[in-house]
């Protein structure tokens, strides 16, 4: 699958001013479809986000937030190196763990139970097409989500994501085509930390993935994550929430 530019995951784009949240061109007050999938597979997610991206660019849908986890899946953007997958494709397979190519941005990331994935489908171009601030605004929703937790993150200047200090707790990967946006972000609630260590998360090699429980000593469930989650992308983003 092809997608055009621009693309990001993790890489160094500057993040500058963020104008006011909420407040975006035409976007006070939208109507944002929030979908709750439990758990899907990845290719599922995939041909799921570009069903609904075709209809979003048609005019067809409103903007949509898909809510899922995945079950143990390695992905690898298109601007991945496969030397950063540091176990050879058998001993993911015996370990459970799924391996595809991703049409996003970016380098290496793993999914898996336990962190939480959203995926907006949002018509960037309406919002006055700044991909800049709307990965602001994605990070921003994350900060505040753990904000309810008690856990204080924050941002990296170089690279996109929610860090707490050189460790990274959420994830920001995305494609824009013809306006319209796919892929998003990811919360590590209480995945399992060890298949982090089977990648260079993103490219980097010095520096770790880190989760909401492994920070607390325990974590919420994930759908209380993600009901705290949707309120602040509500607000963030200056939408009303639908859930069909």
């Amino acid at each position: 699958m092809h997608w055009e530019s621009p693309s990001i995951c993790h890489s160094g784009i500057g993040h500058g001013q963020a104008r006011p949240y909420g407040l975006g061109p035409n976007a006070s007050g939208n109507p944002v479809e929030i979908h709750r999938l439990g758990e899907i597979d990845y290719p599922a997610a995939c041909r799921l986000q570009q069903r609904i991206h075709g209809q979003r660019v048609a005019g067809e849908r409103r903007d949509t937030l898909l809510l899922l986890e995945h079950p143990p899946t390695i992905t690898l953007g298109k601007g991945g190196r496969l030397e950063n997958i540091l176990v050879p494709a058998q001993t993911l397979l015996q370990m459970g763990i799924s391996f595809y190519f991703s049409d996003r941005g970016g380098d290496v990331t793993y999914h898996g139970p336990g962190q939480l994935v959203g995926y907006p489908i949002i018509h960037l171009r309406e919002r006055g097409g700044d991909l800049k601030q709307y990965v602001h605004e994605l990070e921003e929703i994350v900060i505040r989500t753990l904000r309810d937790f008690s856990i204080h993150a924050g941002r990296d200047p170089e690279h996109p994501g929610v860090w707490i200090g050189p460790n990274k707790i959420g994830a920001v990967g995305l494609s824009v085509r013809k306006g319209v946006t796919m892929h998003g972000f990811a919360l590590n609630v209480n995945p399992c930390m060890e298949h982090f260590s089977l990648i260079h998360g993103c490219g980097f090699t010095d520096r770790k993935a880190v989760s909401m429980h492994g920070i607390l000593g325990s974590s919420p469930p994930v759908e209380e994550v993600a009901e705290n989650l949707i309120h602040h992308f509500s607000q963030v983003l200056g939408m009303t929430p639908l859930h069909p």
